[in-house]
């Protein structure tokens, strides 16, 4: 049985932590509010899943699950994270974020940009290109839908892509981390990859259930995929 430590309990983190103790894996959550408001959760999740703070989570597996805005990075135990494998789920959105140079100018993409506020982890990308309701939905599909992992560590990759398999999907190797803008927003192997009606997708994003991406076919969209604009995005 599996450990996960979730901080971020939004609709990526409860994503995430539905399909772990679905696969019988124990998981500790945590949020900015504090385990007292996660008691509707927990209840849902059964008897797999407690709350507890941000290094509680930290501590409770090999691999956090990072599932927070940037702008909550100040507020994590980064000295509990040190030494650890870091699944990051995030993504930049200066909207809520805040402009930020090195990512406005391409200097770094976002996960080499946690990274450096993470010295002593190793960050792995995966679940930015998705959203959170095509999880649930395209978990276990047939034909298997793959997501993208990046990250500078192979051996961090493989070991984050060992839970991404057993949380019910393929993945594909998309580089290290100054490559993994090809799955950042805006790119071409972004959320709109799992639409199964684009048109509908761009006008209701909630109302479309989604649709299986195979690993060959998401291998061909990385190839492809183009490095967006950063400093003209407006959300």
């Amino acid at each position: 049985m599996t450990r996960i430590g979730i901080i971020g309990s939004g609709a990526i983190g409860s994503a995430i932590a539905r399909l772990a103790v679905a696969a019988e894996d124990e998981v500790l959550i945590a949020n900015s509010r504090g385990p007292e408001s996660l008691t509707a959760l927990i209840d849902e999740l059964g008897p797999l899943a407690r709350a507890g703070d941000a290094r509680a989570a930290a501590e409770f597996g090999d691999i956090p699950v990072l599932a927070v805005p940037l702008s909550a990075y100040p507020n994590l135990p980064v000295d509990a994270l040190s030494g650890k494998v870091i699944l990051s789920t995030g993504n930049y959105y200066p909207h809520r974020d805040g402009r930020i140079e090195a990512l406005d100018t391409l200097a770094s993409t976002t996960a080499e940009h946690e990274q450096a506020l993470l010295p002593g982890a190793v960050v792995v990308k995966a679940f930015n290109n998705i959203v959170s309701h095509h999880i649930p939905h395209l978990a276990h599909s047939s034909p298997r839908t793959a997501l993208p992992v990046a990250g500078d560590d192979s051996e961090a990759k493989a070991s984050v892509s060992r839970i991404v398999n057993t949380l019910g999907f393929d993945t594909v190797d998309a580089g290290t981390l100054a490559e993994s803008w090809r799955f950042e927003p805006e790119s071409g192997a972004y959320t709109p990859i799992y639409a199964a009606d684009l048109d509908g997708f761009a006008k209701n994003y909630l109302g479309d259930p989604g649709a299986p991406v195979s690993a060959a076919r998401l291998r061909e969209l990385l190839a492809s995929s183009h490095r967006p604009d950063v400093a003209a995005r407006q959300f």
